[in-house]
């Protein structure tokens, strides 16, 4: 066997002309005229790999592999713009390390169910793969913003014994006898180690047993919680803003052809700018009530329907072409098309049925209630940047927050929403940090205050302000990438009803 070097796809342009091996999976195949196209993925990008019908037995063998074998390849790396990437690797030896079963995943549309249940083959695709390297990127970027502000990472228990943010949606698990729950939040524990060490942070899975379907929602996701001793509510919200502002700048920095690979136009991004917008809970619920709203809504809802139709038109005729059309590259092209059409005119559809729900709702909301996906989803497509809402009703938030000594109906929180209908990315507040505001508090929620003897204590033993916020991976990642849906931001989605695989 000739001597070559052993490497990785993205490496490829550093050894032109060279000799080199790779070693992956066959993503797909394409033959005709005497000539052979394998597209080989080993976890960092795609390369193209060239037989001919002169090569014999190895053109033999490429000819007939199925898609998703694993192998050995060697050859000479060639230049050529046409190729994913820019460079194809002409073969000269391939080792076949095991020839796969009919897979079940073909170029067609299939459902999200099907794709769900086949998730463990559904992230080999490159969308999937690139999702899941721009996810992180993002991890390692948000562990980097605070590790170089001088926070201390400090592991929570992911068993609690009772609720943080409502008992509700808390999954419950037998301790050996003892009932217990997953952890809806580390605040709680936070809020002792920030006493400690004065700045903190968690990061890890939280769990939710909310029964919502929404494009929003998992039961298990991850979250990143930090918590500051000494700080208000503007302190806090001052570092949300710069953390956001951080990971944006990072992922465009390493992913804006990705992003662009995904339909995401980077430049969207780039207007996240600080200040962010800031409004009030009333004045959200006020511009709820508005007829610039309802006209804004009424605008993009028109919109939606002539590119719901343009789509449609779109689909028809690329159908129509494709209609007695022969295996090779321009009808893959037209097929990859089609797809991503009928997955564009599912989700406008979508928007088109739901919009008129929502600015119903808007109408009818009433100062008190708790914003939701649907009033989020309206606010955050007023502005073109995140905005900041404040000081929520007492009565609809955490029991932790602290009132608003300006309106004791308030707390000191705010919600972080994404632009573009988005909605909620953060959630943070002030603390209770006066030990009889706090009992009083959670009397009024009915709150059995034995459980938390050791919470109740932070405010026994040297209390000061502090506050902090959490941010879920998921919903961040799915603006970023302008997801439709949280389940493709994460490896494994749990959602209601769906726990396999």
């Amino acid at each position: 066997m000739d001597e070559c070097t052993t490497i990785t796809i993205d490496r490829l342009a550093r050894h032109e002309n060279m000799s080199v091996e790779l070693r992956g999976w066959v993503y797909g195949r394409r033959s005709g005229g005497g000539i052979v196209f394998l597209l080989l993925r080993d976890g960092t990008g795609i390369c193209q790999c060239v037989s001919e019908a002169a090569d014999g037995d190895l053109f033999d063998t490429a000819r007939h592999i199925p898609q998703e074998s694993s192998v050995i390849v060697q050859g000479t790396v060639r230049k050529d713009p046409r190729a994913p990437g820019g460079y194809e690797l002409r073969l000269s030896r391939l080792s076949v390390i095991h020839a796969a079963e009919e897979y079940p995943i073909a170029r067609k549309r299939h459902g999200i169910d099907f794709l769900l249940r086949h998730r463990h083959l559904w992230l080999r695709s490159p969308r999937q793969t690139i999702l899941m390297r721009i996810r992180h990127t993002l991890v390692a970027a948000i562990r980097d913003f605070f590790n170089r502000r001088g926070f201390i990472l400090v592991d929570t228990p992911i068993l609690s014994p009772g609720a943080a943010e409502g008992a509700a949606t808390l999954f419950r698990v037998d301790y050996f006898g003892e009932e217990v729950y997953l952890a809806q939040t580390g605040q709680l524990y936070l809020e002792a180690a920030c006493m400690v060490l004065g700045k903190v942070y968690c990061f890890g899975p939280t769990f939710r047993a909310e029964k919502s379907k929404t494009r929003r929602h998992l039961t298990e996701f991850w979250m990143v919680e930090p918590e500051l001793a000494f700080a208000d509510l503007e302190k806090v919200m001052a570092l949300a803003e710069d953390l956001v502002r951080y990971l944006v700048d990072r992922v465009l920095e390493r992913h804006a052809h990705d992003l662009e690979f995904l339909g995401r136009n980077p430049d969207t991004l780039k207007t996240v700018q600080r200040p962010f917008a800031r409004i009030s809970y009333s004045e959200a619920v006020d511009l709820l009530h508005s007829p610039r709203l309802a006209a804004e809504t009424e605008q993009l809802l028109a919109a939606r329907r002539d590119r719901l139709a343009d789509r449609i038109r779109q689909l028809d005729e690329i159908e129509t072409r494709m209609k007695g059309m022969q295996a090779g590259r321009r009808r893959d092209q037209l097929a990859g098309q089609a797809i991503d059409l009928r997955t564009e005119i599912h989700r406008l559809e979508e928007e088109v049925r739901n919009l008129p729900v929502h600015l119903q709702q808007a109408r009818e909301f009433t100062w008190g209630e708790d914003l939701g996906g649907d009033e989020e989803t309206l606010i955050s497509r007023h502005f073109d940047r995140p905005v900041f809402i404040t000081r929520y009703p007492r009565k609809c938030r955490a029991f932790y927050m602290k009132a608003d000594p300006e309106d004791p109906r308030l707390v000191l929180n705010f919600d972080l929403l994404a632009p573009e209908g988005y909605g909620e990315i953060i959630g943070g507040s002030q603390r209770e940090d006066d030990l009889s505001r706090l009992l009083e508090r959670m009397q009024e929620e009915n709150m059995d205050p034995a459980p938390y003897q050791w919470y109740l204590d932070l405010r026994r033993y040297g209390s000061v302000p502090h506050g902090g916020f959490g941010l879920g991976v998921e919903r961040f990642l799915s603006w970023l990438c302008g997801l439709d849906h949280v389940r493709e931001a994460i490896a494994f989605p749990r959602m209601l009803g769906r726990i396999y695989p």
